[in-house]
Order: structure tokens, then C-alpha cells, then sequence
């Protein structure tokens, strides 16, 4: 022991580091394909909760079979072909980042608080023996303390609102965080996002049964004590809803239809 080197210690100590760090390496990367799995079974859970039909007695992805995944510009509302945007692979949230395919908002257009938006946005038809039931709609914006995720199903008629879910947000428990709340989701059903004009119309609000009867199809109540959250949420729906999101495409399916494929 008289002659053992006085950093062997420390060169134990850095080998067994490696080695630790080799090891979590490999398993982070053996576990990515899982987690990319998981992943996308959640997002199609959710995108099935929106449109309420998701059924937790039966496999997520021969549910999610009826559902027809597309990606539309969101300037011109049209579709794209797929060798244009891969559905399967395009990540609308990376793709907002880069030059190519997204672009800055303006400080006035930019009323989601999301700051850059994406060229192309996935849309996910609902269909039955060929025809448009649903549209499954993927929205974002700001809240008091994070950015808010969520899918907004609308019916055939293009303004109901069906159902929605959100999947992802930092809002503080029991406060803005019921925005996660089936109770406070289920509000949102049979409202009607836009007026006869075609603007929208759809707002949250305090004591809704204080407006005009006539206005109580447009109106759902906020969420108590979370009032930020609750404006955040009314500004995101403004904004995906209204020109800059998918107004275009709305218009053009009310035009031209539904045509599969």
C-alpha cells in the first residue's frame, strides 16, 4: 500500500464515471424508440379524447385508422402533397424555427403569444364511409406560466366545436391547470366558434349566464381564480381561428368540400 500511486483513487473514481455515463448513453438511446412510440400513442389518444371517440377497451392505433392525416398551408388553406410534407414525419413546432418553413409574427398578429408560425400545419379528418365528420385542429398559445398544447374538434359544419384536449401545459395546479379538466372541457361542446359574419365570435368569459341569450352560443365560462390562463386560452382560439391560422382552410372546405385523399 506504502507504494500505491496517490491518484489511483481518483482514476477509479473517473473510470467508474465512464463507465456510469457509457451506460446511461446506451440506454437513452435504446429507450428513444420506445419513447418516440409512447409518444405518438399519446398524441393520437388525445386527438381521438378531442373528437370523443376515444374507446380505452380498444387498441389506439386501429381506432385512430378512421382518421385521415393531412397538412395544409396555412396561408392558402390548401392541402399538400406528400412528397411536399411527409405527414408522417413533418413536426410543425420545428418547423416553425427554421427560415424555410416558418416565419416572425409581428407584435400585432401575434395574439397566441407563440412569437413564429409554421408554414404547414397537420389537420386530422374524421371521416365515416367517405365523408367529413369531424376536423381535429392542433392550437397553441401562451398562458400565465407556459405555452399551452391542445386539439380543438370541430363538426362538419366547421364552427361546433365537438370537444377538446389539452395535453401539455405549465399552469398552476387547481388554478389554470384546470384547462386539463374534463368538467371545464366539456363546456366547450355544441359552441359555435364563429358568427354570421364569418368572424370569430367564440369567447370566455365571467358569468356567462349574464349576456344576451342570443350570445350563449358563443360563450363559455372561464376558469375561476386563473383569469391570465383563461385570457390565454380565449387568445389562442382568436388566433387559430381567425387569419392567420385556419380561417383559410376553413373557408376553402366550405367552398370546394370534402374530397378524400
Amino acid at each position: 500500500m506504502a507504494n500505491e500511486h496517490p491518484l489511483k483513487p481518483f482514476y477509479s473514481v473517473l473510470v467508474l464515471a465512464f463507465a456510469c455515463s457509457a451506460l446511461v448513453a446506451m440506454a437513452a438511446v435504446g429507450l428513444k424508440p420506445y419513447q418516440q412510440a409512447n409518444r405518438s400513442l399519446d398524441q393520437k389518444k388525445n386527438i381521438l379524447s378531442a373528437a370523443g371517440i376515444f374507446n380505452p377497451e380498444e387498441p389506439i392505433t386501429e381506432q385512430f385508422s378512421r382518421i385521415e392525416t393531412r397538412i395544409l398551408e396555412l396561408a392558402t388553406g390548401a392541402f399538400v402533397p406528400t412528397e411536399q410534407v411527409d405527414p408522417t414525419t413533418y413536426n410543425q413546432l420545428e418547423a416553425a424555427l427554421t427560415d424555410s418553413m416558418g416565419s416572425e409574427l409581428t407584435k400585432e398578429t401575434d395574439l397566441a403569444g407563440i412569437r413564429r408560425l409554421e408554414n404547414y400545419s397537420p389537420v386530422y379528418l374524421v371521416t365515416s364511409n367517405g365523408e367529413l365528420e369531424q376536423i381535429v385542429l392542433p392550437v397553441r398559445g401562451k398562458g400565465l406560466w407556459s405555452t399551452m398544447y391542445a386539439y380543438v374538434a370541430i363538426e362538419s359544419d366547421l364552427s361546433s366545436i365537438r370537444g377538446v384536449s389539452f395535453y401539455e401545459h405549465g399552469e398552476t395546479p387547481g388554478l389554470g391547470g384546470e384547462i386539463a379538466n374534463p368538467i371545464w372541457q366539456a363546456r366547450w361542446q355544441d359552441k359555435q366558434i364563429y358568427g354570421e359574419s364569418g368572424d370569430v365570435e367564440l369567447e370566455f368569459v365571467k358569468n356567462r349566464d349574464q349576456f344576451p341569450p342570443e350570445s350563449q352560443i358563443h360563450l363559455i365560462d372561464g376558469i375561476s381564480g386563473a383569469t391570465l390562463t383563461t385570457q390565454g386560452v380565449d387568445k389562442l382560439m382568436k388566433f387559430w381561428f381567425g387569419e392567420h391560422g385556419f380561417m383559410p382552410f376553413l373557408a376553402r372546405l366550405r367552398k370546394e368540400g370534402y374530397t378524400n385523399g
